[in-house]
């Protein structure tokens, strides 16, 4: 890291900082090992003490095991964005009005769980039935990254006057927030309007153009921004939108086999297409990707979304191991 070519490049001094920071994990994990491998070895050479010497000695032989299996995991290679801060984008699918307000929920929930693990969320556009919000915090990516995709929901909607169970759905985008060294966006390649702010966003603004819109011409990505009454602020958030899809559609080229691309994991919006379901009716929460059902409704639409994210991450890192060893 103090490497003076390291030192005078942006993007490798970040790659290196970030590979630094995973190691030193396996590194914690590593002095830990050989605390636990130094008190079995004592507790072998007291065997003749008596039978509280075997209990020790066998409680040390699994906390040695344990810390293994720990430090295999730790040094599986991980998702190079897992440390980055995320945009994530919600939108009504399928499903009408009920599907909007779906979509609401769905960024209700998704923001309180940022305040549960700490992180800080950035509201960047929010109209009817669609959301797009930051979230920042070290490692946000790699808790948030599990919630792109379609979010199914069953329940009778307050529209509803004879009771029946509609099935909705909301679709959710997570992107890694690109940094400058990711992503280089020339200025010669954008096209920016400005014009004037409509709709419940703007209703404050509408006098001035405000509201910005940026067309990436190479890649043919288009963002707009109306919230704020500043044309400036509107076009910053406007580009940090850009720049996440730039550089999610990158990565995406890069790692086709892994389905990384942002249609995988939004896909139609079709209710057949879901990486979760919540069912009022039932008061469950089923993750379909690991089979995962917990009768635990009202708390998931809290925030309380820890077990699905750890279930996940614990598949992701056997996945990777398995791969690693066939390799």
């Amino acid at each position: 890291m103090g490497d003076q070519d390291v030192l005078g490049d942006r993007r490798r001094a970040a790659e290196v900082g970030r590979e630094y920071q995973q190691m030193g994990v396996a590194a914690k994990l590593a002095a830990e090992w050989r605390r636990a491998r130094d008190d079995e070895e004592g507790f072998q050479e007291l065997l003749d003490e008596g039978e509280e010497v075997r209990e020790e000695l066998a409680a040390a032989r699994v906390e040695r095991e344990r810390l293994e299996e720990e430090i295999r995991l730790a040094m599986v290679e991980r998702d190079p964005n897992d440390d980055k801060d995320v945009i994530v984008e919600i939108q009504g699918g399928a499903g009408g009005e009920e599907a909007g307000l779906w979509a609401g929920d769905v960024h209700r929930m998704l923001t309180k769980y940022a305040e549960r693990r700490g992180f800080k969320a950035e509201s960047l556009e929010a109209s009817e039935g669609k959301f797009t919000f930051a979230i920042k915090g070290d490692g946000a990516f790699s808790v948030f990254k599990y919630e792109g995709g379609t979010h199914r929901v069953q329940r009778v909607p307050a529209t509803e006057s004879q009771g029946r169970i509609h099935t909705s759905t909301a679709t959710v985008a997570v992107l890694p927030e690109a940094e400058d060294v990711d992503v280089d966006v020339q200025q010669s390649d954008l096209q920016i309007d400005v014009y004037r702010s409509s709709g419940p966003g703007g209703q404050s603004v509408n006098t001035t153009d405000s509201a910005v819109r940026i067309t990436h011409k190479p890649s043919g990505i288009v963002v707009s921004m109306q919230d704020e009454k500043s044309q400036l602020q509107n076009r910053e958030k406007a580009m940090r939108v850009l720049r996440a899809r730039l550089y999610e559609a990158a990565v995406a080229e890069q790692q086709a086999e892994l389905a990384a691309d942002r249609r995988s994991q939004v896909g139609t919006g079709e209710r057949a297409e879901k990486i979760r379901t919540y069912n009022f009716q039932e008061g469950r929460v089923t993750d379909h990707r690991v089979k995962l059902t917990k009768h635990n409704l009202p708390a998931a639409l809290e925030g309380e979304l820890e077990e699905f994210t750890e279930t996940l991450q614990a598949e992701e890192r056997r996945a990777r191991l398995e791969e690693q060893a066939r390799a």
